[in-house]
């Protein structure tokens, strides 16, 4: 039988290897999941002029009601057509928020875009507008964004030591793209 001292000492030894391996995760494995308890986001849409501040998730519980509102507001208001946000996309903007270490709302300048409105743009100004063919916007997995009183350097600084997808800067048109797709950085015009 175990005394109370052995169980302790097993209680130590078990927490002290469970911390020495953490710090062999790599980065971002070990913060991959934003801390639980609530999370709130705040948008502003520069198109619409709509704006949002949303509780999205709840002790791990991501909230029907407030997904729906930040769908409609991410929507493609050229056809005023709503898709899913991917989860994934929101829990990067809201471990963005606390790496900016910021309130304030993210000014949306794409969110969702239809596969018509992403066409459309793709002929505008070609290819080189930095508009993909097979965009992540279409699949509610991409934002374009800019944040009030933090230059765009710092934004994209921010976005890519998340390592959480594809980060992208457009220093003329004034927004940092990201994504939950796979890892990888440019820079547009």
């Amino acid at each position: 039988m175990l005394s109370d001292r052995d169980l302790s000492r097993r209680k130590f030894c078990a927490l002290g290897a469970m911390a020495a391996a953490s710090l062999l995760l790599p980065r971002s494995l070990s913060a991959a999941t934003p801390a639980s308890g609530n999370r709130q986001l705040s948008f502003f849409h520069t198109h619409t002029g709509e704006s949002l501040a949303a509780e999205y998730c709840c002790e791990g519980v991501y909230k029907p009601e407030s997904l729906r509102r930040i769908n409609h507001l991410l929507r493609d208001f050229r056809v005023n057509e709503v898709k899913a946000i991917d989860v994934r996309l929101l829990d990067l903007l809201f471990s963005l928020n606390g790496q900016l270490q910021t309130r304030e709302p993210y000014h949306v300048i794409s969110g969702y875009r239809s596969p018509r409105t992403n066409t459309m743009l793709r002929a505008r100004g070609g290819a080189h507008t930095g508009v993909a063919s097979k965009s992540l916007h279409m699949v509610g997995k991409a934002i374009d964004i800019r944040v009030p009183g933090v230059p765009l350097g710092q934004l994209h600084k921010a976005a890519v030591s998340l390592e959480k997808g594809g980060v992208g800067i457009y220093p003329s048109s004034n927004f940092v793209h990201v994504d939950v797709g796979r890892v990888r950085y440019w820079s547009g015009n």
